[in-house]
């Protein structure tokens, strides 16, 4: 069977990561979330660090607000001045994600996977998200802040998000048409949710995707 690539973007809270990996494990199929921007590191020679300060410097840009900068998939060259651009690490993380597309079925996590992945027939897209009640018990279990101070990162977090999407993709990151499934955690949970991804699968493809054989 052709690869299938499942990709996942989530609500901060919704518990779309831990979907994510719950289905990789039950399919028997890798799951790449951070490992893509190591990745994206090892295949440009950049440090990753700058991976990690250029998401932390697009969270605190207006031009998020101001204009789009659309994924094209032009790589640059060491020699470029614009080589460790925030466009271009994102253009290797795209890069990576087509790679590990064309090397097995595999779940992707964030990094405007769908977007990337969106010209392949074999890519299932799911959005997760959940009520703001349920996302913000569901943070506060995993963190020490206040249920302020929750509230303030989980509206932070998600306009990030919608922004960084808008940003590299000139789509609405929260617009159900973006995606082939929108699922609610909070009503599904995160066993009905692996389920819901694993049904829509087999009509789609008429079965599931083959285990990757892993060495040993």
């Amino acid at each position: 069977m052709e690869n299938v690539i499942i990709t996942i973007a989530r609500q901060y809270g919704s518990g779309g990561k831990t979907i994510g990996y719950m289905l990789a494990k039950k399919l028997g199929i890798p799951c790449y979330s951070r490992e893509i921007l190591e990745k994206a590191s090892e295949e440009s020679g950049i440090n990753v660090t700058l991976f990690n300060q250029a998401d932390e410097k697009l969270k605190r840009s207006p031009k998020f607000l101001l204009s789009t900068n659309i994924y094209s998939g032009e790589l640059l060259p060491p020699e470029s001045k614009e080589f460790t651009s925030d466009q271009n690490l994102f253009n290797y993380q795209a890069k990576v994600i087509k790679d590990l597309a064309e090397k097995s079925s595999c779940v992707l996590i964030g990094r405007c996977a769908d977007f990337v992945l969106r010209d392949s027939s074999n890519v299932v897209s799911v959005f997760v998200h959940a009520s703001p009640e349920f996302n913000m018990e569901r943070a506060l279990e995993r963190s020490s802040m206040t249920r302020r101070e929750m509230e303030k990162f989980i509206a932070r977090t998600d306009k990030y998000r919608g922004d960084y999407y808008k940003y590299y993709t000139g789509r609405e990151w929260s617009d159900a048409r973006n995606y082939d499934l929108c699922l609610n955690s909070e009503r599904l949970g995160f066993e009905g949710s692996v389920e819901a991804i694993e049904s829509y699968l087999q009509v789609r493809f008429g079965k599931l995707p083959d285990p990757v054989k892993t060495k040993e």
